[in-house]
């Protein structure tokens, strides 16, 4: 992996240079790179990231899945970026296409998260208006933080009773079925969560970007053409005013850049 931007303020080192030659990058370096914020909640709000991969042709997925499109080095990132978060904040659909489990505690961001008083592990939440999941399933019998479900005030009381039963912090983040991107980004950083990472999909996403809650995202362009009628990274309808965002890092390995851009 390397460094392609931002460019070195100077060369008078071989160390400040280090980053612009290809190299393994190890779980530290990464982590450092992709830190959020201090105290992100300070003023209250949660610090919303993205992350999606794309083709060079704009699908977000190939046959429904979002892995052919990946590498290892983007899963190397995949699993830094949970690692960083308190939450990872995912649709329903996304759960069920690509078979969601719970995230894992892992010793290499052990002491990491200890410091900065998070969980062994991020919880996933779900977003769901019919909370049409799988409750005996192991994203609800085996995480090792309770998974969160974020629905709607209108929500099927008997499956919100299922839900609870199988353990799950169910959080009510709407008036109708679905939920308001703010209610629920506000609900999350009320519980202390405010590192909080999306992994989509696109309609999930798509009302994060509109609602003006995205804070950054972290962009894979995959050296890939499908073809094929896959949606982009973010589904629904258009802003009457496009979201403004300014690129801060920019890593690449085999061909795939690592994006990163945060909203102005």
């Amino acid at each position: 992996m390397r460094r392609l931007f931002p460019p070195d303020r100077s060369a008078a080192t071989p160390e400040l240079l280090a980053d612009r030659e290809w190299r393994e990058w190890n779980l530290d370096e990464l982590a450092e790179a992709y830190a959020y914020p201090e105290e992100p909640g300070a003023s209250g709000r949660a610090w919303l990231r993205g992350n999606m991969v794309s083709s060079l042709d704009g699908a977000a997925h190939h046959g429904g899945r979002s892995q052919p499109l990946s590498s290892d080095a983007d899963m190397r990132i995949f699993g830094v970026l949970r690692g960083l978060a308190d939450v990872v904040v995912v649709g329903a659909e996304t759960v069920r296409h690509e078979g969601y489990r719970p995230a894992r505690a892992r010793k290499a961001f052990a002491e990491r998260r200890k410091a900065l008083g998070q969980a062994p592990a991020p919880a996933i939440a779900v977003v769901t208006a019919s909370l049409d999941l799988d409750f005996a399933g192991p994203l609800f019998s085996e995480p090792v933080v309770p998974t969160i479900v974020l629905t709607g005030a209108a929500h099927h009381t008997h499956r919100a009773d299922a839900a609870r039963a199988a353990g799950a912090d169910v959080i009510i983040a709407g008036d109708g079925e679905g939920i308001d991107p703010d209610g629920a980004v506000q609900a999350l950083a009320d519980r202390g969560h405010t590192r909080l990472l999306t992994e989509g999909g696109p309609r999930l996403l798509g009302q994060f970007a509109a609602s003006g809650d995205l804070d950054e995202l972290c962009l894979t362009l995959a050296p890939l053409v499908t073809v094929g009628a896959a949606p982009r990274i973010m589904d629904g309808h258009a802003i009457a005013d496009p979201g403004r965002f300014t690129l801060t890092s920019v890593l690449e390995e085999a061909g795939f850049l690592f994006t990163r851009y945060r909203r102005i």
